[in-house]
């Protein structure tokens, strides 16, 4: 395997692209991010670690805008990311001057994972260590989208996806719970699918949460606790339902 591990350009005889698959490591290993759509909004939640007494957590945001309708969150190295959110920005406000119309989630999906992969084929450089989760809303018939790319360059569609470390535990609890949903309903799916994964508190989670007509919106963390109070109450509730002894008739 060592002589197939050097060159990002160089496959192994069994088909692999090994940097690639380093770069899919160092996704799995960064931290969670969930996105869910509803039927009127989409958010994105993720896993945030603690900063430091003396940083100003405003720096450290896991979750942008790429432009007044679009935003996007990632898993893997915060340098890339950023790197790769400003040339998507340059994009949408480029797209924006040539043909004088803001673009489409879609759009802006193609050309990321585009940029994605055109660093998995060219010599002299490494793949994107990050994946992301794009959310938005279509700006010519309004209806909400979420996609995800990730460092080969391949992109999808989603109704509600993971990233980034266990985002298989959060993806089996998302299969099992997720219905269309729309408003809080929407915001709280999110937030317990990243409780899966995550010790509970509005410290350790980043939320954001996309309307057509507000755009984004950063939730803070007094609204965040809320939420997990309320989730974890309803969890208790549930569990206390079902070790109740049956009523007999």
């Amino acid at each position: 395997m060592a002589r197939y591990d050097r060159a990002i350009t160089v496959f192994s005889p069994d088909g692999h692209l090994f940097q690639v698959e380093y770069a899919l490591e160092a996704v799995r290993k960064g931290n969670a991010a969930v996105g869910v759509r509803g039927t009127d909004n989409v958010v994105l939640c993720v896993e945030k670690k603690s900063t430091a007494k003396l940083q100003d957590s405003r720096t450290v945001r896991k979750i942008v805008n790429l432009d007044d309708h679009i935003a996007l969150a990632c898993a893997g190295l915060k340098a890339d990311a950023r790197v790769l959110i400003n040339r998507a920005r340059v994009e949408c406000q480029s797209h924006r001057l040539t043909v004088e119309d803001p673009v489409t989630v879609e759009y802006i999906t193609r050309y990321i994972a585009g940029l994605q992969q055109k660093y998995t084929q060219s010599g002299g450089v490494r793949p994107f260590g990050l994946s992301t989760l794009i959310i938005g809303f279509d700006p010519y018939t309004g209806v909400p989208a979420l996609y995800q790319t990730d460092p080969s360059g391949t992109f999808s569609a989603w109704k509600a996806n993971a990233t980034g470390r266990n985002s298989n535990s959060i993806r089996e609890f998302l299969e099992k719970n997720y219905k269309e949903t729309s408003g809080q309903e929407t915001l709280k799916l999110a937030i317990r699918a990243l409780l899966e994964v995550v010790e509970s508190g509005g410290k350790n989670l980043e939320v954001a949460v996309m309307t057509k007509e507000h755009g984004l919106r950063q939730l803070e963390e007094a609204e965040i606790d809320a939420l997990v109070t309320e989730i974890e109450a309803e969890k208790a509730a549930a569990e206390a339902a079902k070790k109740a002894p049956p009523k007999e008739t």
